[in-house]
């Protein structure tokens, strides 16, 4: 038995109360235990998108999806037997996996946020099947409560109440920044490991035939006008697989169009959702063993039968704006009139006509409740020299897109001013520079005039556009600047390198 022991070659548990596909954090450590710890590893999460083809594939990692609970017709009689009922569910359905349904862990992994009941969920099972709990501290779930209601809200403490109690219960803990190691050592009495994220090696520039080949996929969502016709969409009226809008083919070799649009890759969850904030809340409070309940707190609490959470550290309004400016000002630049015939300048630059200024496509990724309202917005700005598409890419597509852009921009800020957007991170592992919304820690990640610029106003980003693309594709120098220094952190910086130096040791 000592033997068979000895060689039970050891298990990791992955937990994530969310989708694993839109998890990459997570998704990178699973690929991480199992290959450059030698563990089995088991994930334990929501379903939804795939998760990368790497993953996938891996014959060490097994991944155990757990049912969205949907209680749509209690919600309907009662919103708060609904939001108690599902609370108690997702904690009871944690525990059943990870107790019963995986094999025996000998270290449990959980992404924080949402705190509420995945941590005590995991503290529990640990304890229980006698594994170490670790917590991966990407943010803080109660300032993200916090922007909806406040910092000051009963709601907001009970949540922060909760999130220092069971963080402080874990056996060791990674965190993304400096600064939040310091929040968490300062203030509540954690010390992190600061693992910083890094894009894994798939993340890379694309080659010319990659970019074709992934042009020549997108071919009918990217030359389909959102709305009415457009810059973009004039460029492909029949089918032709030797030419898309950004390339052609010719005699087998592949060329970039020398008038082809600058392309802009962005992402957003078009206003987050937080899961399970009141519906865990609500159960969680009762226990609290520290904190003091009245009569009218608990009215307070059970008079948000209706809450829903939305986070506003993603404003994709500010590119709206900085889009539209830089349609203006490069008409006014030009000397252009309100009068001036779109479809003939569409025309004009289709048939090889260049101007000092470019088009530019803005690719938009990802999925959320809110896309369709802000799709109805683009449809009403009636551009010229932009266009914008709306897509949710397989995984195995998103890195060839960051890729094959010219220019990334990221427009989260962060509840805490604590945490740092992967989405910029990937952009980097490209080689793909970016303009980033300036926040407290960004400059962590973001090197100013190095790899990427910041931006606080779509004034500020639509200067940045207008700076970056002048002479596109060939006489932009800046931009081709900021090219070479994301190029530098992609080869100095990756997510094998990272994780074997900072979180093999824990």
């Amino acid at each position: 038995m000592a033997v068979s022991s000895a060689r039970r070659r050891k298990r990791a548990a992955v937990v994530v109360l969310g989708d694993i596909g839109r998890s990459p954090r997570m998704q990178y450590h699973s690929l991480s235990l199992a290959n450059q710890a030698g563990m089995e590893v088991d994930i334990v999460a929501n379903g939804g998108s795939d998760p990368y083809l790497s993953l996938r594939e891996n014959p060490s990692i097994h991944i155990h999806e757990m049912r969205t609970v949907q209680l749509t017709g209690i919600s309907k009689i009662s919103g708060v037997l609904a939001l108690l009922l599902k609370a108690a569910i997702q904690f009871v359905m944690l525990v059943w996996f990870l107790c019963f349904k995986i094999p025996r862990p000998d270290v449990l992994l959980v992404q924080n946020p949402p705190s509420v009941p995945t941590l005590a969920a995991v503290k529990l099972a640990s304890w229980l099947r006698g594994a170490k709990f670790i917590v991966d501290w990407h943010n803080f779930g109660y300032t993200l409560l916090g922007l909806s209601h406040g910092r000051s809200h009963i709601i907001v403490k009970i949540y922060f109440w909760f999130e220092k109690h069971f963080g402080r219960m874990a056996d060791g803990s990674f965190c993304v920044t400096k600064a939040m190691q310091h929040e968490l050592v300062q203030n509540w009495g954690i010390r992190a490991t600061v693992l910083y994220d890094q894009s894994p090696d798939f993340f890379r520039p694309a080659s010319l035939m990659e970019k074709h080949g992934l042009f020549s996929r997108l071919g009918n969502a990217i030359c389909s006008a959102m709305g009415n016709a457009d810059c973009i969409s004039v460029e492909k009226e029949v089918e032709d697989m030797n030419t898309t809008a950004f390339t052609s083919k010719i005699d087998g070799e592949i060329f970039l169009k020398p008038n082809r649009p600058a392309l802009v890759v962005s992402s957003t969850s078009w206003s987050v959702l937080l899961n399970l904030v009141v519906i865990a809340i609500v159960f969680f409070m009762f226990t609290a063993r520290d904190y003091q309940m009245d009569s009218s707190n608990v009215r307070k609490v059970l008079n948000f039968t209706t809450y829903v959470s939305r986070t506003p550290d993603e404003d994709f309004s500010i590119l709206l704006e900085a889009a539209l400016m830089y349609d203006r000002r490069v008409a006014a630049t030009l000397g252009e009139d309100d009068s001036m015939d779109e479809g003939q300048l569409w025309i004009d630059i289709k048939n090889g006509k260049k101007f000092v200024y470019p088009r530019i496509l803005f690719i938009i990724t990802g999925k959320g409740p809110d896309r369709k309202k802000y799709e109805d917005q683009i449809k009403r700005l009636n551009l010229r020299r932009v266009a914008f598409r709306t897509m949710w890419l397989a995984s195995e597509d998103y890195p060839l897109l960051l890729g094959s852009a010219d220019l990334g921009v990221s427009l989260h800020t962060s509840s805490s001013g604590l945490d740092l957007p992967m989405k910029v991170v990937d952009m980097f592992g490209c080689g793909l520079p970016a303009c980033a919304a300036s926040f407290s820690c960004i400059e962590e990640l973001v090197k100013v005039n190095k790899n990427g610029l910041l931006f606080s106003t779509s004034s500020e980003l639509a200067d940045e556009l207008m700076m970056l693309f002048k002479g596109f594709p060939e006489e932009c120098n800046a931009l081709k600047s900021l090219k070479e220094g994301a190029m530098d952190t992609a080869s100095s910086s990756k997510w094998s390198t990272e994780w074997e130096t900072n979180a093999l040791p824990l």
